[in-house]
This record gives C-alpha cells, sequence and structure tokens, in this order.
C-alpha cells in the first residue's frame, strides 16, 4: 500500500479520499507500480488459451460487447468439450481496433497475486482484477459508474480517464426500470469535471458510483483495474437471521394481528426488535461480521516444488490455556480440543481468522506451556 499510494500515505488515503472522492496519483521516476504488468507478461498470459472463457476474456467494439460465438469455439479436451477464445479470431478483432479485456485474473501472476491480497486486506474486500487492453481512438465503455470501489493502474501507453461531476448513492446494483442504461448512464453523469491522463505507474482510485469513461491516446494502452468490493448492510441480514434462529424467541409464531386490536402483534414485534438490537450489538455478533470480511481475501500459497510444506505439530500441555477472544477463540478452541494439531493445518481449516491472530495466538500457548511442540 505504501508504494502504491506514495506519496500519499495510507492513513491520509482512508481519511481524506475512501469512499469520498477520486485520487489520482502521478508514478514518481522510476516508481515500481508499472512492474505489476508489461506487453510481454499480458502477450504470455494471451498464449495459454486454455485458461479463458468466453466469460474471462472478452472482446468490445466501439462500445459494444462482441457476441462469444464469433470468437469462441468448441474444442476437445482431456477433461470434456469446452467453450473458449479461439487466439487467430481474437487477433482478428483486436487488429480491426477492438479493445480485449481479461477478467479475474488476480491470481495469473505472482505480482498481481500480491497486490490483490494487499489490497483485499486493506479494503476488507474481495478483489477482482481485469485487465484492459485498448487502442488509440476506440472506446470500449460510455460513460457509466461501477458497484465498488475501483483502483486503476495504468501499465503500458496512456489513456485519458474523464470524470463526471454526479455520482450515484452507494449502489449495489445497476437500474433495470431505466430502458436504454447507456443513454440513462448518458443523461445522469453530469457535466465534465476532470480529464486525468494516466501513463505508466499512475494509480488512479475512484469510490464506487463515480461516472467516468476512458480513452486510448497515442497508440494501445494497458492498464489493470481492481475492483474493491467491501461488505455492506445488506449482509447483515443474513448473518442475523443465522444468529437469530438459535434463540427460540424468533422460532416462536407470531400472535394473530388481529388479536387484542393489534396490540399483541405489535408488542411481539417491540421484543424481537430489542432482541436483534442487542444481538447486532454484541461482540460475538460484531465476530461473525469480521470473519466474514476474512473470508474476502483468499490466503495467497505459493508452491515451491519439489520443496514440501514442514509441519509444525503440538499437542496439549499442562498449563492451563488463556481466554482467547475475538475470532481466534473459535481456532484455538478446536485446537486445544486435539490430541495433536498441526499449525499449518489450523491456518488452512480456520480460513476466517487471520492467519497472524493463529501464529500469536499458538505462540502465546506455547509460551506458557498451554501447548507443547513436538
Amino acid at each position: 500500500m505504501d508504494d502504491l499510494l506514495h506519496p500519499i500515505t495510507p492513513e491520509r488515503f482512508f481519511a481524506e479520499f475512501h469512499g469520498r472522492k477520486p485520487l489520482h496519483i502521478p508514478a514518481a521516476e522510476g516508481a515500481p507500480k508499472r512492474s505489476i504488468l508489461d506487453w510481454a507478461t499480458f502477450n504470455d498470459l494471451l498464449n495459454q488459451p486454455s485458461i479463458w472463457t468466453a466469460q474471462s476474456l472478452k472482446l468490445v467494439r466501439n462500445t459494444d460487447p462482441v457476441a462469444p460465438e464469433l470468437y469462441c469455439r468448441s474444442v476437445q479436451t482431456q477433461s470434456g468439450s469446452a467453450f473458449r477464445p479461439d487466439p487467430a479470431k481474437v487477433a482478428l478483432f483486436v487488429a480491426e481496433g477492438a479493445s480485449l479485456i481479461a477478467g479475474d485474473v488476480q491470481d495469473l501472476t505472482a505480482p498481481l497475486a500480491a497486490l490483490s491480497s494487499v489490497l483485499g486486506h486493506a479494503f476488507a474486500a474481495s478483489v477482482g482484477a481485469n485487465i484492459y487492453c485498448s487502442f488509440k481512438g476506440v472506446q470500449a465503455f460510455g460513460a457509466h459508474f461501477d458497484l465498488s470501489d475501483v483502483l486503476a493502474v495504468q501499465a503500458e501507453g496512456e489513456k485519458t480517464w474523464r470524470l463526471y461531476e454526479n455520482r450515484a448513492d452507494s449502489p449495489v446494483e445497476m437500474p433495470a426500470d431505466v430502458g436504454d442504461v447507456r443513454r440513462w448512464f448518458e443523461q445522469t453523469r453530469g457535466r465534465l469535471q476532470a480529464e486525468i491522463t494516466m501513463r505508466p505507474g499512475d494509480v488512479l482510485y475512484l469510490p464506487r458510483g463515480w461516472y467516468h469513461d476512458a480513452l486510448a491516446q497515442d497508440g494501445a494502452s494497458l492498464h489493470v483495474t481492481f475492483a474493491l468490493a467491501s461488505l455492506h448492510g445488506r449482509i447483515i441480514f443474513d448473518l442475523l437471521e443465522q444468529a437469530a434462529m438459535q434463540d427460540p424467541a424468533f422460532r416462536a409464531y407470531l400472535p394473530p394481528a388481529a388479536k387484542d386490536g393489534g396490540r399483541a402483534l405489535q408488542q411481539h414485534l417491540t421484543q424481537l426488535g430489542q432482541r436483534l438490537a442487542q444481538l447486532a450489538a454484541s461482540p460475538a455478533f460484531r465476530d461473525e461480521v469480521a470473519m466474514t470480511q476474512e473470508r474476502l481475501t483468499p490466503r495467497m500459497h505459493r508452491f515451491a516444488l519439489p520443496q514440501q510444506t514442514s509441519l509444525t505439530r503440538y499437542k496439549p500441555g499442562v498449563a492451563r490455556a488463556p481466554a482467547y477472544v475475538g475470532p481466534v477463540a473459535h481456532a484455538m478452541h478446536w485446537a486445544l480440543s486435539q490430541h495433536v494439531f498441526v499449525l499449518e493445518n489450523l491456518i488452512a481449516q480456520f480460513d476466517f481468522v487471520a492467519e497472524a491472530d493463529i501464529r500469536a495466538a499458538v505462540e502465546q500457548a506455547e509460551a506458557l506451556g498451554a501447548v507443547q511442540r513436538l
């Protein structure tokens, strides 16, 4: 995060810009941000046709999506039939100026995976990365807004982003009742507010809902967009339902609406509302939300075969374990109930608990004699 935002500190970013307003950070001379992607790496990815599908590799020409049937074909593989982009057909569309969008690339290279992991933890968000390859004067998308915060990193070439004055208020889905969505975007975007030319290494942050479009300038442009989908209030309903149904009060029948002039039902609903408020304010429910956030960012693991992962085994010790609080208590309760447990298995199994918290808890238990390394 320090390298990505420099010279803006993460503290200043979250205090002044996050969720509030756009931020353009020009690259300093020799900045490492460009190294997350270059033309050679992108070509290497495209030259692996077996990793792409019609959903992950898309073509757009003059703001109109190209139908997958025009550039994909059915192929037979050892796993069965598949519908994949045909490299020769894709190349023809690109030669005619079509933009190429490679989606879900957040795990395809080590730099992309590392930055995605950092962003996921910093924003408590699910991170998806797309690569956009476009050419001079050809626009892939008209004015629009996104349903998540966006961080764009320019990798090669230049691209001009136009930001408009209007912003949708915390959108969670695209409008479904406006008819022609593209025309609706154009009518609601407002006046042009700023034009930003992105050069290699530049970073642009846009809060969700901010109207924008982009156009490649001289030659070809390559940039990576990270979509940062944090949890919002809707998740509370799912988690509250799971927690509330453990309380018999929420499994009880509701009084008939006509009973006692409706007063019985009103009183019952009021009591349930009070119980919900108490539940939502409890530390246990806060931990449930924290564990749900942790699951948004998959654990990074890089193979280094033939070297195998070293396993660290423990057994319960003679001393009493400390009283753990928060999500890590779930992991340690399970570990201390085992005759023998493996630290690496504990980390993998409890993927909703921060790895650093698990390691710290085990180290504390070992120092106190509550567990013993084998």
